[in-house]
């Protein structure tokens, strides 16, 4: 059989590629005449054709390569350390074209690499070149999250001036109010008596849950969390609301060092199940007698077994559920 004049052999024990010829020779090849600014190859793959496909992609000149969920499929968060992934998974790489090059040609390199991945669906589309970040801007609008309570995007303008509105920065860590777990958290608060009380928000992300504990009338907010990153978007987020002054965040260690003795009338953890029922010996010595909780990132299958653990220490009061499975678990601390 002929082969490509950039036939790339795969290797099984590293996932490195060998060119017989060239790589400049192989995209000369491939170029003709097609008016696009980016190309996007979406390429199906099981997981453990992943780091193949990501390396095959990059090879052939892919300027940015990504993952993305195939089949919906929820994926709890992690362990520290653990990289999971989908058992499905689009891998797309995105090829650039400058205006005085000579244009692409995809049925060259979807033929290439079919020939690498015979069994797995591929396609392709044209992007234009626009203003991204005024794209990603637009994708986000007002969520109201109960009556006089609201998250607004920092460049939009609050649909109501007079309500508890939280400006957010969508784009710095987990936590925009979107996914049915924040959401849940936040519907908790807004109907929680915060007012002069100190609250820990526990997983703390993009700081959501700690900064509307503050607006809502807290005195003080703990919050922590195992991304910097996270750290770094909770203090951004809580200057840009105004509340920075009442607020503490920083990594496990240094949350617990700076916490203390001291004890919170309010607990919201927005994590997962495993973690959640593996710190509940911690959350238990974390609150004061009677102090009110809310945990939430739990399936619907997982409440039976995160309520079992928490009955030690906690009286449940109410489980509610949003987006089909999502639920929010909340209590109070028992008094002794």
């Amino acid at each position: 059989m002929r082969k490509h004049p950039f036939y790339l052999t795969p290797s099984q024990e590293d996932h490195t590629f060998k060119p017989n010829f060239r790589y400049n020779s192989f995209l000369k090849k491939c170029m003709k005449v097609i008016s696009v600014k980016w190309l996007q190859i979406h390429i199906t793959v099981d997981q453990a054709q992943v780091d193949f496909t990501e390396t095959l992609l990059s090879s052939l000149g892919a300027v940015s390569v990504t993952l993305d969920d195939a089949e919906n499929q929820d994926l709890l968060e992690p362990l520290p350390g653990e990289t999971p992934l989908w058992n499905k998974v689009i891998v797309t790489g995105i090829y650039a074209q400058e205006d005085d090059e000579e244009e692409i040609d995809v049925a060259a390199l979807e033929t290439f690499i079919r020939a690498q991945l015979p069994e797995a669906p591929i396609r392709h589309e044209f992007l234009e070149d626009q203003a991204w970040e005024r794209t990603w801007m637009d994708a986000y609008e007002p969520i109201q999250i109960s009556e006089k309570f609201w998250i607004v995007p920092e460049w939009m303008e609050a649909p109501e001036a007079d309500a508890v509105n939280i400006k957010l920065d969508p784009g710095l860590a987990f936590g925009t109010g979107n996914h049915a777990s924040t959401f849940l958290c936040l519907q908790w608060l807004g109907k929680t008596d915060v007012k002069d009380k100190i609250v820990i928000d526990y997983g703390c992300g993009s700081g959501i849950l700690a900064v509307a504990a503050l607006l809502l009338g807290a005195k003080y907010a703990y919050a922590t969390d195992i991304d910097p990153q996270a750290v770094l978007a909770t203090k951004q987020n809580a200057e840009l609301n105004g509340v920075l002054d009442r607020l503490y965040v920083g990594l496990p260690e240094e949350f617990n060092a700076e916490l203390g003795e001291q004890k919170a009338d309010v607990f919201v953890a927005n994590i997962l199940a495993g973690p959640l029922m593996m710190l509940e010996p911690e959350f238990a010595e974390l609150v004061k007698p009677e102090a009110e909780f809310a945990l939430a990132g739990v399936i619907e299958e997982q409440v039976a077994d995160v309520t079992s653990i928490y009955s030690k220490h906690f009286d449940i009061l109410e489980v509610e559920k949003r987006d089909e499975h999502w639920c929010r678990i909340s209590g109070k601390r028992h008094k002794n």
